[in-house]
C-alpha cells in the first residue's frame, strides 16, 4: 500500500485539532506519537501549534510534525510531507487556552472542519486532498458562542457535503451502534421520529456493514417504548413507525429484525448474534458503548462521499492540560479511518 513506482498510495487524512482548550490536542498528539502508526498513512493536521506543543511539553513527547502557516504561499509545497501541521496561529505563538468554552477556541475548531471538509472535496492529483477526515472533539457551546448555526460534526459535514441522509454508527471492538436521531431534547423526540428516519439509519447501516466486508449483515432495531411497547400496551410507536420502517427494509432483502427491548437486545449482540444495533436516540444507543469501550469506541458519519471518524468522547474540559487524557479513542478513530480509506479502495 506505500508505494507504486513513484506514487506513494497511503491514505490521505485530515484530522482535525477539535476545541484547543479541550483534550483534542493531547489525544492528537499521543495518538500520532506512534511511528506504526504514523507510517500508515500520511496525515495533514488542522490545528494551532501552541496547543499542540503545549500537549507534546506535558506528555513527553517530541513534535512529529512539519508546520506551515494556513495562509503561506507554500501551503501547496509542504503536503510533500508525510505529516504537516497546518497553523491557524500565525508565527507559531504558544497561545494558551482556558479550559472552557471560548469564542476563539469554538472560531477555531469550526474552522478546522471547514477546511478539512474543503480538502475532502478536492481532486484527488491536488496537493490538499484528503481521502478521509478524523474529527477531535469539539464543544457545541463554543460554537454556538462563535455564531456558529450548526451543533455538531455531522450537521456540518451533512450540509456541506449535500448529503440527503447521514447517521451515525459507533463501532466498537465487539458492538456497532447506530443512532436514528441524535442531538435533540428527548421531549422533542416524538416529533422527529419517523417511518423514514428508522429505515434510513437501518439502510445505512446495512451499507457500511457490506463495505466493510460483512455481506449478509443482522441488523437488530431497538424499541422506543419499555419492553418494546408490549403490543401497544405501553406506547404505539412500535406499531406506528418502527415495524413499517423494517418492513420496508426487509421488502429491500435487509436482515433487519425487531423491534426489541433495548434493555435485552445489546446483550444479543454482544454474544454475535448480531453485527448492528439501531438505536432509536442518543443515550439509548451510546450507554452500552460508553459503558463498554469508552476509551476504544469510534464514531462514523455514515451517507457521506468520504471517510469520516471521531473518537467517541467529548473536550473533557475538566481534565484538559493535565496529561489524563486516554488517546485509545482518537487512536481507533485513526485506525478506522485508514481501515475504512483502504476498503472504499478495493485495495482488501
Amino acid at each position: 500500500m506505500r508505494a507504486m513506482g513513484n506514487q506513494d498510495l497511503r491514505p490521505i487524512l485530515a484530522v482535525t485539532m477539535g476545541d484547543p482548550g479541550g483534550i483534542g490536542p493531547e489525544v492528537l498528539v499521543k495518538a500520532l506519537a506512534d511511528p506504526a502508526r504514523r507510517a500508515k498513512a500520511r496525515y495533514r493536521i488542522f490545528g494551532t501549534s501552541g496547543a499542540l506543543m503545549e500537549a507534546c511539553d506535558r506528555a513527553r513527547i517530541d513534535p512529529f510534525w512539519w508546520r506551515v502557516e494556513f495562509t503561506s504561499d507554500h501551503l501547496a509545497d509542504a503536503m510533500a510531507h508525510d505529516c504537516v501541521l497546518i497553523d491557524y496561529e500565525p508565527t507559531g505563538r504558544r497561545v494558551l487556552y482556558p479550559r472552557a468554552a471560548t469564542t476563539k477556541g469554538g472560531d477555531y475548531s469550526y474552522r478546522f472542519v471547514e477546511d478539512a471538509i474543503t480538502a475532502a472535496e478536492k481532486r484527488p492529483n491536488l496537493p490538499v486532498h484528503v481521502d478521509g477526515i478524523v474529527t477531535a472533539p469539539i464543544s457545541k457551546q463554543a460554537w454556538s458562542m462563535a455564531g456558529r448555526k450548526f451543533p455538531g460534526h455531522t450537521e456540518l459535514l451533512a450540509r456541506r457535503f449535500l448529503a440527503k441522509r447521514v447517521a451515525m454508527m459507533f463501532e466498537a471492538p465487539r458492538l456497532r451502534v447506530t443512532l436514528v436521531t441524535v442531538h435533540i431534547p428527548l421531549l422533542n423526540l416524538m416529533h422527529s421520529l419517523t417511518i423514514g428516519r428508522i429505515f434510513d439509519a437501518i439502510d445505512l447501516t446495512h451499507l457500511a456493514l457490506k463495505e466493510q466486508g460483512i455481506y449478509r449483515p443482522r441488523i437488530a432495531v431497538c424499541g422506543l417504548n419499555p419492553h418494546a411497547g408490549e403490543g401497544g400496551l405501553i406506547g404505539d410507536e412500535e406499531e406506528r413507525l418502527i415495524t413499517p420502517a423494517l418492513n420496508l427494509a426487509q421488502h429491500q432483502a435487509i436482515n433487519a429484525n425487531g423491534p426489541f427491548p433495548a434493555d435485552t437486545v445489546f446483550n444479543s449482540a454482544l454474544e454475535g448474534r448480531y453485527d448492528a444495533v439501531i438505536a432509536m436516540y442518543h443515550d439509548q444507543g451510546l450507554i452500552p458503548i460508553k459503558l463498554l469501550w469508552r476509551d476504544e469506541a469510534v464514531n462514523i458519519t455514515l451517507g457521506l462521499p468520504t471517510v469520516r471518524t471521531s473518537p467517541d468522547h467529548g473536550t473533557a474540559y475538566d481534565i484538559a492540560g493535565s496529561n489524563r487524557a486516554n488517546a485509545g479513542s482518537m487512536a481507533a478513530a485513526i485506525d478506522s479511518a485508514i481501515r475504512m480509506v483502504v476498503m472504499r479502495r478495493g485495495e482488501v
